[in-house]
């Protein structure tokens, strides 16, 4: 399994995607932390420990998600961008973060992930 015991934080405001997000990292073998459909959700996550590796939506019914990608870089946790904005909805610190484009291959995600953590 690629990500065999890894905890990775899912950051989505859309169910459905975060549920087929959850799904395709279970099945790699990681631990799921969330999702968290909001900016303060996915920061009260943090509570309970650092992820390895998160996957973060920039828009999160129209809040943006810096917060949540400062405190990742801020701890030297690394992510996947996943949204329909491309790299355009990056602040200017992010911007070499690997982004993929809704929608995206679930696999796509987990190879991505696997890459960086």
């Amino acid at each position: 399994m690629i990500l065999n015991g890894r905890c990775i934080l899912v950051v989505e405001d859309e169910s459905l995607i975060a549920m087929l997000v959850e799904d395709a990292l279970i099945d790699a073998g990681a631990e799921v932390l969330g999702p968290a459909a909001t900016v303060e959700e996915a920061l009260a996550l943090f509570g309970s420990g650092n992820p390895d590796a998160a996957v973060l939506d920039i828009n999160l019914a129209g809040q943006v998600s810096t917060p949540v990608a400062d405190l990742l870089a801020d701890r030297g946790i690394p992510f996947v961008v996943a949204t329909g904005y491309g790299a355009a909805g990056l602040s200017e610190r992010h911007r070499g973060v690997p982004v993929l484009a809704k929608p995206y291959d679930p696999q796509e995600l987990v190879e991505t992930l696997a890459r960086i953590c």
